[in-house]
C-alpha cells in the first residue's frame, strides 16, 4: 500500500509540475496564435499541435533523441552532472509535451472570445501592450485558461507512451499508468493494479468534471 501511495503522489507531482510549466508557455502561445499574424504562424501552430495526433511513443522517441544521453543537449547536461532521460524529470517533460496542445487550443479559444474592441480602447487610452494583456485580455480569458490547465493536468495524469520511452519504467519515474502496466505483467499483480485503476478513474473524472464546470461558467460570463 505504501508503494501505491508513493506512485499516486508521484503521478500528482508530475501532473502538477508539467501543468505549472505549461501555463505560462501555453498562455503566451494561445494569445500569440489568437492575436498576432506573422510569417511561419501556421508552421508554428502545426509544431505545437502535432503531439495531439502523433502517437505518444513517437513523441517519447523524439524527446529521447533530442534530450537523451547521446544527444548534444544530453551530453552538455552530463558535463554539468545533470540527466533528464530515465528520471522522473523526464516524466514531467513528456507529460508537458503531450498536454501542451490541449492548453494552447483552450487558451486560443478563450482569447478569441475576448472582444478586441476592448483592447483597442486601451490603446486609445495609451495603455501599453503588457498593461492591456494583464488588465484586459488575461482576466477576460481566465476561465478558459484555467479550464485548459485542468484538461492538461488530466492528460498528464494519464500519460503513458511518451513517458515509458523517455523516462523508462524505472521505479523513480513510475507513474500510475506505468505502474498498472507493470503490475499486470506480474503474477498476482492484478489486485494492486485494480486499486490504481480506480484511483486513476476518480482523478480523471474529477478533472473532467471541474473542466466542464469551468467551461460552463466561462460561457455564462461571456453571455
Amino acid at each position: 500500500m505504501n508503494q501505491q501511495v508513493e506512485i499516486i503522489l508521484l503521478s500528482l507531482k508530475v501532473a502538477f509540475l508539467s501543468t505549472a510549466i505549461l501555463v505560462p508557455i501555453g498562455t503566451f502561445l494561445g494569445w500569440l496564435f489568437s492575436r498576432k499574424t506573422f510569417f511561419g504562424k501556421s508552421l508554428l501552430e502545426g509544431v505545437v499541435n502535432v503531439p495531439l495526433v502523433l502517437p505518444p511513443i513517437v513523441t517519447g522517441y523524439f524527446l529521447l533523441f533530442a534530450l537523451g544521453p547521446n544527444s548534444a543537449i544530453g551530453k552538455f547536461l552530463d558535463k554539468l552532472g545533470l540527466q533528464l532521460a530515465f528520471t522522473w524529470h523526464a516524466a514531467v517533460i513528456a507529460a508537458a509535451m503531450v498536454s501542451m496542445p490541449l492548453l494552447v487550443r483552450a487558451v486560443k479559444v478563450a482569447v478569441d472570445s475576448v472582444d478586441d474592441k476592448l483592447e483597442d480602447a486601451g490603446r486609445v487610452l495609451h495603455a501599453g501592450e503588457l498593461h492591456i494583456f494583464f488588465k484586459i485580455t488575461l482576466p477576460l480569458a481566465m476561465h478558459g485558461i484555467i479550464a485548459g490547465a485542468v484538461l492538461a493536468f488530466a492528460r498528464a495524469l494519464g500519460e503513458f507512451g511518451a513517458t515509458i520511452i523517455f523516462a523508462s519504467n524505472v521505479p523513480e519515474a513510475r507513474t500510475i499508468p506505468l505502474a498498472v502496466y507493470t503490475y499486470l505483467n506480474q503474477v498476482d499483480g492484478e489486485s494492486q493494479a485494480n486499486i490504481l485503476v480506480i484511483v486513476s478513474m476518480v482523478l480523471a473524472y474529477v478533472s473532467i468534471l471541474l473542466n466542464e464546470l469551468l467551461m460552463r461558467r466561462f460561457k455564462h460570463a461571456k453571455n
